[in-house]
Parts: structure tokens; sequence; C-alpha cells
């Protein structure tokens, strides 16, 4: 059943052997307005039903997958726009409204929200807030985060909660952002906007070597250009895009009886002579990697691929692709003009409906996307090659790319093991291969230094790894969990499963002290003076780029919301705080550990960011860092209230937050 299950390639398994969903829900419910989800939230507390709301159903983590008796709450009723406020500009739109519809509108009004995800046509506007999403236009545009001022939702209790951004004073959004429906159902987003762009540069480079295409990609963010898209393929990816292919079937072969097939421990595709070579190649992925990934193989086919595109006004498109060629060829990368980037963008959106084919021949694919600070992201993209590459084929390509870091694009394709399908069965061996080829790259991704998602969320399918990123800040979204909701009925085993005991994982160790020239990021000691460390990075050329240095601790600056740092809202690629190290107001520490970007459940930054003291202090923070004389990019303005007070509703959750948290 559609409402079942999201779109995890876990689930394909199932699928194409032909079972049942293991849980349908009971029963589906359509609101068509906040009042009407706050009646039936209100209306399962008290039942002890437990709810799962649901957008398009096309995330990949298991984020939808309904316990016993779980009523699915589909959103898509609720898909009008409220209101465009030109002033802003802004929009307000109801949380089922797909993607694509939204950005249609938004363009006969002359905006862009500048959202694109490659799953825009099957995805939703409360989806992508639940994940903590990103488009691929988030180097100049940011993600979703960066993009949401407001989020209206109901809460465990049932009451219909108006959320805002701010700056010195507790922010909850943050919170909601990435909760994937287990601290509220959201009903409505405001959500900043941009000008339409009046036109489009692109631009494509070949370079030797991935590394030197990386080194090329991070001094154009770091030296002020904000490209829509920077996407960098290692060569093999890179092959494919310069012959416009992508690993698919073109035309998937006939239904066959799949349950037989399986229980005999045979392929249900084996009659097909393709899928039969594809899986024959498949199964040995260790001598495939290193054949198709060496240096001299990297050579033949051609090299790395970058490909840019710019948007915004026609002098701003000419002037960022003519800075993106003068640093490639400072690079010695070699200009391949329009074409490559043109024919990516023509075939943006085609990633998110080729996975079937695959399937259907008998193997499986996936994607993992990780995130890490510049200085380590060339030891995350080996250590994730090597662990997966014993049990897939690994392909690679870098996105999303800001100031500090960018997110790392794996595609796993791989089949199951043969001996093991003949006692087995086919689809038990597959997803034997396919859980140790997770588990494997997920333990290398966190080791050497990434998160474990940048955005698609966690889900169910990444749930055991969350103690890896966070540490104890998994009790700590424990105790946010009960803030918000009570009762536990809201889309109860995603994120963390209530029902057993954390994982035992401690999380991988933060960078020293000291400044990470690489990735622009300086760590500094809560404790110390803002003003010294000013000093010190202004005698290596750097700078928090304050426009008045306070005179404060680090711990005490941040509790204020960083006063004098430059406006959230002016370079949506870039922010303040990377990382950090903290202790709760109850003696607990939370580490989360430095990264461009993240997805892995709500923002924890919001409980210290402008928060005061009520919930902890910083013990040490990854900050952001600019070289002196390096222009910073700024965005259209946005006229929106950064101080707002707090509402009654928004208080009250806060002291049921402190409350939770032990801080009283």
């Amino acid at each position: 059943m559609h409402y079942a299950r999201d779109m995890w390639p876990r689930h394909h398994f199932a699928v194409r052997a032909g079972a049942n969903a293991e849980h349908p829900p009971a029963a589906v419910a359509w609101p068509e307005s906040v009042d009407e989800v706050a009646a039936l939230v209100t209306w399962a507390r008290n039942e002890g039903v437990t709810l799962v709301p649901f957008g398009a159903g096309s995330g990949v983590c298991a984020g939808v997958f309904p316990e016993a008796g779980a009523v699915v709450v589909d959103m898509k009723r609720m898909a009008r726009i409220r209101r465009v406020d030109r002033d802003a500009p802004a929009v307000e739109v109801e949380a089922g409204a797909l993607g694509v519809a939204l950005e249609a509108a938004l363009e006969r009004e002359g905006y862009t929200l500048g959202h694109f995800p490659s799953s825009i046509l099957c995805s939703t506007a409360g989806g992508w807030v639940a994940t903590r999403s990103a488009g691929q236009c988030s180097s100049a545009y940011g993600k979703i985060e960066d993009m949401t001022a407001a989020v209206e939702c109901v809460d465990g209790r049932g009451r219909a909660l108006s959320l805002r951004r701010r700056t010195s004073a507790p922010d909850l959004v943050p919170l909601v952002v990435g909760s994937e429906g287990t601290l509220a159902i959201v009903t409505a987003v405001t959500f900043r906007l941009h000008p339409a762009p009046a036109a489009r540069g692109f631009g494509s480079f070949t370079f030797r070597s991935t590394e030197a295409g990386l080194d090329a990609m991070r001094e154009m963010l770091q030296k002020g250009l904000r490209p829509a898209v920077a996407r960098l393929y290692d060569p093999f990816d890179a092959m494919l895009a310069r012959t416009h292919k992508a690993p698919r079937a073109a035309h998937p072969p006939p239904p066959v009886a799949p349950r037989e097939n399986a229980r005999r421990g045979n392929d249900p595709r084996s009659f097909d002579p393709a899928a039969a070579a594809l899986r024959q190649i498949l199964a040995h992925p260790r001598a495939l990697n290193d054949a198709i990934h060496s240096r001299a193989a990297g050579w033949a086919l051609g090299g790395a691929l970058l490909v840019v595109v710019f948007e915004g006004t026609e002098e701003a498109e000419r002037e960022g692709v003519a800075g993106a060629r003068r640093v490639a060829e400072a690079a010695r990368g070699r200009w391949d003009g329009e074409a490559p980037a043109r024919a990516w963008f023509d075939r943006r959106y085609a990633v998110s409906f080729r996975q079937s084919g695959v399937f259907a021949r008998g193997a499986f694919v996936d994607t993992m996307e990780v995130a890490a600070p510049w200085s380590r992201l060339r030891d995350v993209e080996s250590a994730v090659r090597r662990a997966a590459g014993r049990r897939v084929f690994v392909m690679a390509h870098f996105s999303h790319a800001y100031p500090d870091g960018c997110c790392i694009y794996f595609s796993f394709i791989g089949v199951g093991d043969r001996r093991r399908a003949r006692t087995e069965g086919w689809e038990a061996a597959s997803a034997a291969t396919y859980d140790a080829a997770w588990r494997d790259a997920l333990d290398a991704a966190l080791d050497a230094g990434a998160t474990i998602s940048h955005h698609h969320g966690v889900g169910r399918s990444k749930a055991p790894w969350l103690r890896g990123e966070l540490g104890e800040g998994v009790d700590v979204l424990r105790a946010v969990q009960r803030a918000f909701d009570p009762g536990h009925i809201l889309n109860p085993g995603a994120l963390v499963d209530r029902k057993s005991p954390p994982a035992a994982r401690d999380p991988r160790p933060t960078p020293t002290d000291g400044i990470d020239r690489v990735s622009l990021l300086a760590a500094a000691a809560g404790a110390r003076r803002v003003a010294d460390v000013e000093t010190e990075l202004r005698a290596n050329g750097l700078s928090l780029g304050l426009s008045a240095v306070p005179d404060d601790t680090i711990a005490a600056w941040i509790a204020r919301g960083t006063p004098g740092a430059r406006d959230a809202w002016a370079d949506p690629a870039d922010h303040v705080i990377a990382g950090f190290d903290a202790t709760l107001a109850n003696g607990r520490k939370v580490r989360l550990a430095p990264a461009p970007r993240r997805s892995a459940g709500p923002d924890l930054t919001a409980l210290f960011l402008g928060a005061g003291d009520r919930f902890g202090r910083i013990d040490r923070a990854f900050l952001r860092v600019h070289p002196i004389g390096v222009p910073r990019p700024a965005s259209p303005p946005f006229a929106w209230d950064r101080d707002a007070p707090p509402s009654p509703d928004e208080r009250a959750l806060i002291d049921e937050l402190a409350r939770e948290m032990g801080a009283g």
C-alpha cells in the first residue's frame, strides 16, 4: 500500500519479491485546515493512536513506516498559497503544496524560492522542512533551513503553534526543521523569496584529478563566488555525464513470478541477458572499484568534470562565470564551454526516476549524501570508497558547496551474494549485501569526520548512527521530543527509536583547537574573549567579520545571539557556527562536530544561540572565519523582524523544554 512506506530502496526488495507492506496504516486522514489537524492530534492523544505525517512519499530514509494501528496524515489537501508578501519578500504556503507547483506559482509572481531538489516533482513544502532538505541551487540560496522564516505546526498536545525565526531570544524553528514529524505536524511555512533570475550563466571545466577540481571549487566559494550550482564529478561519473548516460535500464523486463524464484534462490530477472551481464560485473565489486577508480583509469576516462551555473542579472551571471573560469584555469582546469553544464541543467530531475530499472534487473542502487569540512573531505571520500567498495560499486560526485565544506553524494550499485541466495533466497541475499554496505559506509563516514546526512534526513534507516553523530545530543533530542509530544504519538521510531536503548557507539572526536585554514574554521574555547580570538585571527590574515567586537566571552557572545555578526539572511550559503561542544544546565555534555550543513535531526545550536544560559553554555565553538580583504557576497534584502518577542505559546513551550532538559 502506498501509505505504508516511502521510497527507501531497502523497501524495494520486498516490493520486488511481491511481499505486502508489513504494517498498512489503520486509516488515512486528509485534513484541510490547521484546526482539523489540531482536532485529529487531540483525538489521537486521547485514544493513544500514533500519527504519521505524509507529504508525497518521496523520502528515501524510511521516514514513513507506520506501526501497527497508526493513522497516516496526508497533508496534500492543505496545499494553498496563503499569501505572497512583496514587501519582504516572502510566501506563506501550506505544507502539502507540491514543489513544482509552488515554484511555478512563484515564477508567475516574479520570484523564486531557490529550492530545487531532484524530487521537486514529487515532494512537498512540509516534507522539505521536516527533513532539512537541500535543493540543487543551495550554494547560492542555502538549504531549506536558510529559507524558513516561520513555521505553523501542531504539536503532540494538539496545540496550533506559530513559531518565528529570531536572533536574540530562543528560536524554536530550527528544532522543528529536521524533526521529521516527531515533534509536530507542519501545516504551513513562511519562506524567504528571491527575485526570479533574469539570466543564467553556464560553465564547465575538466581537471586531471578530482583533487584539483575540489581545490578549484573550494577557491570559488571562499573567494566570494556563489554559483547556484557547483557539481564536481569523479572521472567515472564525469564520463557518464559527458555521454549523457546514467546506470539504468531503459526498458525493464516484464514481470515474472518473483516469490517462487526468490524461494528457490534464483535471481527473478535471470532470463534477461543484459540483466545477467550487469549482475556478473557487480558480483566482483572490489576488483571493479580498483580498476575504474585508479589514477590511470581516471586519465583514460577523461578526468574530473566541474559544472557551474550562475543565476541573477545578466551582469552578475557573466561576472560569475568569468570569475569561476579564472579560478579553474589557475588550478590548471580546462575550459569546456557551456555545453556540459547546460546538458546537466536539462536533465537535472531525471535521477529521481532511474532506480526502478536497476532493481528490475535483479541488482540494487542507492545514494548516500554526507558532508564535511573541506579539510576532511578527501579523507571521507577515500574512507567510504574503501569500506563500501568491498561489497558494492561506488561512484561519487561533490555538490552543495559552501565556504567551509561540501557534500559528497555517493551512489552504490550492487547485487546479492549468490552463495547466500542459494540458501536464503535472492531478496534476502540482496538485502544482506545492501545492509552491510550501508553499515560499513556510515561507520567510515563518521570515523573520517562527516555528518551522516546532508539533506535526505535520518528516518529509520540512519537512526542507529545518530548517536555517533550527536553523542549525548540524542538524549537531548529525546527531551525535546517529550516537550513537544509528551504522549509519543508523532511518527514514533523516526530519528530516535523510543522502544529500545540508544546505540552504544560513542561520537567521533571533534578536531582540536586552532585554525583550519583550508575550511576557514576556527575552534575557540567558550571562556576566551571575542577580542582575543579576533586579534589572533588578524595576525593570520583572517577575521570573524564582525561589525563591532563585543566585550564578551565566546560563550556569552553566542548566548546573546552573536551581536555584530553579519545578518544570517545576507548570505544563505554561509553561517556563523559550524559546530560546538557544550555543557547543558543539568551538567551533561553535548558535542556537534563541525559540518558545513547537516540533515541529522533538529539543529541543536538553537538551544544556545540567542537563548542566554537557559539550556546550557558553549564550551567550545567552531566559528566561520573570513580572509581579510576578500569581499563577501550579499543577497537581496529581506525585510523580516529579527527580534520579534516570543509569543505566549512559544514561551510556554520554551519553559516545557527547559523542564524536560533539567534546566528548571
